[in-house]
């Protein structure tokens, strides 16, 4: 795979100790048609990066800590019709407790990653969906869990400083949360910890990508429906059901650990209902994911500004994935690497009432 880095401080790379990449990377110092957002974001010293990915490019941007990344990297993924520079800049304030987020987590000693979806996805009838992630399951190869599986087992390791820290989280909002719990149980045996956000099962719903049924909406197509009930996500109690027999095959690499998940939603969410996440909780306990307690914000009325990112889940989040680092370290050293299929080749790879 072929990486091209761009940012103001590029140079820091080459002459600052232990920051090199660990091997030689592709690197062009030109930015090309950037958007202006993220010419904002290379300004306040993120990085560029556009991986390929079954012949396109997917761009993300980058930014850790000066010298060791002491509590590992973080991947986070945008809200359906999102995008990734909406978490390190925010010219609107709906997105101002996101890129709060990213900066606390850079200052705690995170690297973050924010990943970027495409607009290429379809559904089952090969309508396009918008500007979303493939957070489903489908009879075709999924192209965000390519991506993802590039960023964690290729670009972190030849990006990370020497002596840092291993670890990989991960979160996401919206259908970047449904992508999270799709991914970090695809890649459960590289992921320490997870926290979904305003999310459901992605393996127990699907999209209608029909744009008619989402007219006040221009860059994502469609409505979700949850395999069980047939009603759509947002409607109340659209995923309670008392089992589950329409449930796709979950993924998993069947580690000796399973990562630890911590979910964070509104209850008074109009667009994902809570019965979503309920089922969502429901499902990874019962694959043997380790569930420290869901954050539930209480309150208000029922509507779309629930669903959005809120700045309660900024602290808890990144508390949660601290947590982890010490869990980590009392585990045997056997079970924080795992090797992996790649290709040909196997790797090894090191305000509102709050319930919890």
């Amino acid at each position: 795979m072929k990486y091209l880095f761009f940012s103001s401080v590029i140079a820091l790379l080459f002459i600052m100790p232990g920051l090199a990449p660990k091997t030689s990377l592709p690197l062009n110092m030109t930015v090309h048609a950037v958007q202006p957002q993220v010419r904002q974001c290379l300004a306040n010293g993120w990085q560029q990066a556009n991986v390929q990915v079954v012949g396109s490019s997917r761009e993300l941007l980058w930014k850790g800590p000066q010298g060791l990344w002491n509590k590992g990297a973080m991947l986070v993924l945008h809200g359906g019709g999102g995008q990734h520079y909406q978490w390190c800049v925010a010219n609107d304030p709906s997105v101002e407790p996101q890129v709060t987020f990213s900066n606390m987590a850079i200052v705690e000693g995170f690297v973050v990653f924010l990943l970027n979806s495409s607009d290429k996805i379809t559904d089952n009838d090969g309508r396009l969906c918008g500007k979303v992630w493939d957070d489903e399951v489908r009879d075709r190869a999924n192209l965000d869990l390519l991506l993802i599986g590039e960023v964690i087992r290729v670009l972190i390791p030849q990006v990370r400083p020497r002596e840092s820290r291993a670890e990989i989280f991960m979160t996401g909002l919206s259908s970047g949360g449904y992508m999270t719990a799709r991914a970090s149980t695809h890649f459960d045996n590289l992921i320490t910890a997870f926290a979904p956000v305003a999310s459901g099962d992605p393996y127990g719903w699907h999209r209608i990508c029909d744009p008619a049924l989402s007219p006040r909406r221009d860059n994502v197509n469609g409505i979700g429906i949850d395999n069980e009930t047939g009603k759509n996500i947002s409607e109340i109690n659209a995923c309670r059901a008392e089992s589950y027999p329409h449930e796709k095959t979950w993924d998993t690499a069947n580690p000796a650990f399973k990562p630890t998940f911590k979910l964070f939603q509104h209850e008074n969410d109009g667009i994902n209902d809570l019965s979503c996440n309920d089922k969502i909780e429901r499902q990874l306990e019962a694959h043997g994911y380790r569930n420290t307690g869901r954050f539930l914000l209480r309150g208000g009325q029922r509507n779309l500004a629930n669903h959005l990112w809120q700045p309660a889940y900024n602290r808890p989040i990144l508390d949660f994935f601290a947590s982890r680092l010490e869990q980590q370290a009392q585990q045997p050293m056997s079970s924080l690497f795992a090797t992996v299929s790649h290709g040909q080749t196997a790797m090894i790879f090191s305000s509102p009432k709050v319930s919890q």
